[in-house]
């Protein structure tokens, strides 16, 4: 491992360098600067995390079992993490970036992410994971394409583009941390939504984000890298072809609009077929009494004239927001990562070995707000969980299913803060329940997985729903939201062995202890179900100075 951070070194002149190594898959090296600096995405100038002086960050562009070597400079004043949001890690939790796997970097020092994008394709974004850092940016776009020997269910595209919308805050980072510190309040509602990294004025000096070739097809990766708000996405004048979600393609339906939930990613072929002129692609706020509306320009590369300032409408009411989930189906003729077909694992036809229900809570505890799971309310403790685990001190840090399966009981209100890991069996098929009692919307994503959303539903979930789930074609993704007052139903197989984090993609809701680790090991101990720590991993906590357990072996 130590090799490979000094060939990273000597590889990474530019931001990017492709090598290959020994005949493995190719190999991708980054160096990452990470600073302050002053944006002013709204017009407010704020104190902005830059990757390389960029904001948004950099695009990684991959292709499926590639690898991906990012040296990651820390030149803030306190500590940082950055998460590949959607990314499986198979065998390798260490590289997952947050603190329940990962120490921080310290400010001044640098660590190397080292994982594999194996078995996987499609659209994702990376994020800074501490604190409210996101609020900040230090944000990008992650895709990974399809090897050129797997058919994709679409002709290629003209070209391929990134598309990061997101709410977004004027006070800064520090501050939004603080007010949730306080735990009088939460951080409201935002200023603005942005698109890449800024919004369009109107006023005629707005420079196009993208351009179209007339009668050209365009991919666009759209991902919602916001805090707290869904958001509409829709193009003025142009339909959208529905092709990709969080990994798996998708049944190809054409939409106006699409609500793309916190944490969520969708991939759309849009057509330049229209009269030759700018187009405002939008992305506007759900949900919330006073709209919101981002505005970016899209320029057709003979056009002539502006957009036009009519925006198009956005849906109302969160059930056409639960319509549309019900029209996402799983393409069961196409080859994602792999050349089998995707349908050819019928999920439907396992049995389930256990049910785990989920119910989110919003409370007082000591005069402060938390959020929960199950009246569990989750903090980090200063060694991270996976370190405790497999430097075999698991019980001076943490205690194993502190949560009950069934959930809370009826009434109660009780809050605990403590960490939260749920004890998951190796290659369980697992049904998982989120209920969403709260007036507000929820989205939940599961790090090292993807699961099968089979149902979201009003109500309250009871074993007879199980006749209402989508056996056959519901789309594999990591992201799912729940309404209020609703329920949704997901079902996956635990067969990636690691420490994986559970939690609202909501951040104040996270931040505040709306997460938890599900713990799953192989009882054999090999390399064959999980990597060694690397050598480079950085030890803090009670680990620290501790000697390496024995290392797995085949």
């Amino acid at each position: 491992m130590m090799a490979t951070m000094m060939f990273t070194v000597l590889l990474c002149l530019s931001a990017a360098t492709m090598s290959m190594v020994r005949g493995e898959d190719p190999y991708f090296f980054f160096t990452w600067n990470v600073t302050y600096g002053t944006i002013s995405p709204l017009g407010v100038p704020q104190q902005g995390i830059l990757i390389n002086g960029q904001f948004p960050g950099p695009n990684i562009n991959s292709t499926s079992n590639n690898n991906i070597v990012v040296n990651v400079f820390n030149n803030l004043n306190e500590p940082f993490l950055l998460h590949w949001s959607g990314i499986q890690h198979r065998k390798n939790s260490w590289q997952d970036g947050l603190l329940g796997t990962n120490c921080p970097i310290p400010p001044g020092a640098n660590f190397t992410y080292h994982f594999q994008v194996k078995d996987q394709i499609g659209s994702f974004f990376y994020y800074p994971s501490i604190a409210m850092h996101r609020a900040a940016g230090g944000f990008g776009g992650l895709r990974i394409n399809s090897r050129l020997l797997i058919p994709v269910p679409y002709a290629d595209p003209e070209d391929d583009y990134t598309v990061l919308i997101g709410d977004w805050y004027t006070k800064s980072h520090t501050t939004l941390k603080q007010i949730l510190d306080n735990g009088h309040r939460s951080i409201a509602r935002p200023e603005g939504v942005l698109i890449n990294g800024k919004t369009a004025k109107g006023d005629g000096t707005d420079e196009p984000l993208f351009t179209m070739k007339p009668g050209k097809t365009y991919k666009y990766r759209v991902c919602n890298v916001g805090l707290k708000t869904s958001l509409n996405f829709r193009f003025q004048g142009h339909t959208m072809k529905l092709v990709e979600m969080e990994g798996s393609h998708t049944v190809q339906n054409d939409y106006q609009s699409l609500d793309v939930h916190v944490g969520q990613c969708f991939s759309v072929l849009v057509t330049a077929n229209q009269e030759p002129k700018d187009y405002y692609m939008v992305a506007s706020t759900r949900f919330i009494k006073n709209v919101i509306i981002g505005k970016g320009i899209i320029r057709y590369t003979n056009g002539k004239g502006p957009a036009s300032p009519e925006i198009p409408k956005a849906p109302m009411g969160w059930a056409w927001s639960l319509n549309q989930f019900r029209t996402f189906r799983w393409n069961l003729t196409a080859s994602a990562a792999r050349p089998n077909p995707q349908g050819s694992y019928h999920y439907g036809s396992i049995n389930i070995t256990r049910t785990i229900k989920l119910f989110n809570s919003a409370t007082k505890v000591d005069g402060k707000l938390r959020y929960a799971i199950n009246g569990v309310s989750h903090i980090d403790p200063e060694t991270p969980l996976k370190l405790a685990e497999y430097f075999g001190i698991a019980d001076k840090v943490f205690k194993y299913d502190i949560i009950s399966d069934e959930g809370p009981t009826e009434g109660a209100t009780a809050v605990t803060i403590a960490p939260n890991v749920v004890n998951a069996t190796f290659r369980n098929f697992i049904e998982i329940i989120f209920e969403n009692h709260e007036k507000s919307l929820q989205s939940w994503h599961l790090d090292g997985y993807s699961f099968f959303a089979v149902a979201i539903e009003p109500g309250r979930w009871s074993p007879e729903k199980r006749s209402n789930y989508n056996l056959l074609d519901a789309v594999s993704r990591h992201t799912i939201q729940v309404f209020p007052n609703s329920w949704a139903a997901i079902l996956l197989t635990f067969d990636n062995a690691g420490m994986w984090n559970l939690r609202s993609e909501l951040t104040e809701n996270r931040y505040l202890g709306q997460q938890l680790y599900m713990s799953v090991l192989s009882p054999a101990r090999s390399l064959r179900d999980e990597y060694n720590i690397p050598d480079h991993t950085l030890l803090c906590g009670l680990v620290k100075g501790m000697p390496l357990p024995k290392p797995y072996t085949i």
